[in-house]
């Protein structure tokens, strides 16, 4: 398996916004979204805002696959499911990153609710 550079890490970690594609059944990719992304641990993470059926999360469920751009970077990617045991980590992540927004933004992806909309990004 293939797995983040430290530079990968750090630059897609510390950047405020990813944008991010699945890939449709022909290969191509469909058009990009902007999400928030956090990093916890070695790995990184993003979640659907507004629930399971948010367009862009049913399809990058779908596909499996897709690409990424954040902090200069671009990446084809994995889209993986998310123990439960990582699941504060990530909620922390995103207390520590984006609180500043305040609490009804933030909430939005933090919690018990956004827990099963967690997908972990594996370099592909």
């Amino acid at each position: 398996m293939t797995t983040w550079t430290s530079n990968e890490l750090t630059k897609i970690g510390r950047a405020e916004e990813l944008q991010i594609a699945s890939t449709r059944p022909d290969g191509t990719l469909r058009p990009y979204v902007t999400v928030w992304t956090v990093q916890a641990g070695d790995d990184l993470y993003v979640r659907s805002a507004y629930g399971s059926t948010n367009p862009w999360f049913v399809r990058a469920q779908a596909s499996g696959t897709g690409r990424i751009r954040a902090g200069g970077l671009e990446r084809d990617v994995t889209f993986a499911e998310v123990g439960a045991t990582v699941q504060a980590a990530i909620d922390a992540a995103y207390h520590a990153k984006y609180d500043r927004y305040g609490p009804q933004i933030v909430g939005s992806v933090v919690g018990p609710r956004a827990h099963p909309v967690t997908i972990r990004l594996l370099p592909r």
